[in-house]
């Protein structure tokens, strides 16, 4: 049976890694994890990098400009990862017990956007989510509707995710006008600096993975550990 002793997902920082070994580093984990396999979060920089969903139209992509396109298992469609942007997996089994029991995979969705929007918020930047178009968008301003977050997932018929979260710092942003990002052609994309905040990566990086360890399990557990791979 899986364990329902809610605990803290191990934080793990790749530092700056290719996507294609991660990739296969996220499925082997998850091939290899038992129901007592403490779950995890790996923080990670990629180097430039187009990547599929499993349904996705490559027709989206509409001028790699030598980028490498990489098809996955995740949902969704085309979307790019690069330097400058923080890249969060979650490898985690939705059968545990969490606040208010075991997670399912749209509440799931929803805290992973809620954390995206609460980091947001602690720069005073203001998200908000888009019915039917996963990620998190501005919410106002000139800016408003333009994506400054990206969400896909793979959710395996035992519950163990994996693939994640991406929000864009201070990126070279011209690869999404290469692309139409997750399917959208003529989707603006943004980032934080774009918004006027200067923010050191890696500070980013840690207060997105602790805020989606605090909405992901209960508050009674302790801090989450952090440990580098």
């Amino acid at each position: 049976m899986p364990s329902t002793r809610p605990a803290q997902p191990l934080i793990r920082e790749l530092g700056r890694a290719d996507y294609e070994p991660t990739f296969a580093a996220m499925r082997a984990f998850t091939d290899a994890r038992t129901p007592d396999t403490p779950d995890e979060l790996w923080i990670v920089e990629h180097p430039p990098v187009f990547t599929l969903g499993l349904g996705a139209d490559k027709g989206h992509v509409l001028a790699p400009h030598g980028v490498p396109v990489v098809q996955t298992d995740r949902g969704g469609e085309v979307t790019y990862h690069g330097p400058g942007q923080v890249v969060i997996y979650l490898l985690m089994d939705l059968r545990r017990n969490k606040p208010g029991g075991k997670l399912y995979a749209r509440q799931f969705v929803a805290k992973i956007e809620q954390a995206v929007i609460d980091v947001l918020a602690a720069y005073n930047l203001a998200g908000e989510r888009v019915a039917g178009a996963p990620g998190i968008y501005m919410a106002d301003g000139p800016r408003k509707g333009a994506k400054i977050a990206a969400l896909g997932l793979k959710v395996r018929g035992n519950g163990c995710t994996y693939h994640g979260v991406s929000l864009n710092v201070a990126m070279d942003l011209a690869p999404f006008t290469w692309i139409n990002p997750c399917g959208y052609a003529g989707l603006a994309t943004v980032d934080m600096r774009t918004m006027g905040v200067e923010a050191p990566l890696e500070d980013v990086q840690q207060a997105l993975a602790r805020e989606l360890a605090r909405q992901l399990v209960s508050a009674e557990a302790a801090e989450p550990a952090t440990n580098n791979l």
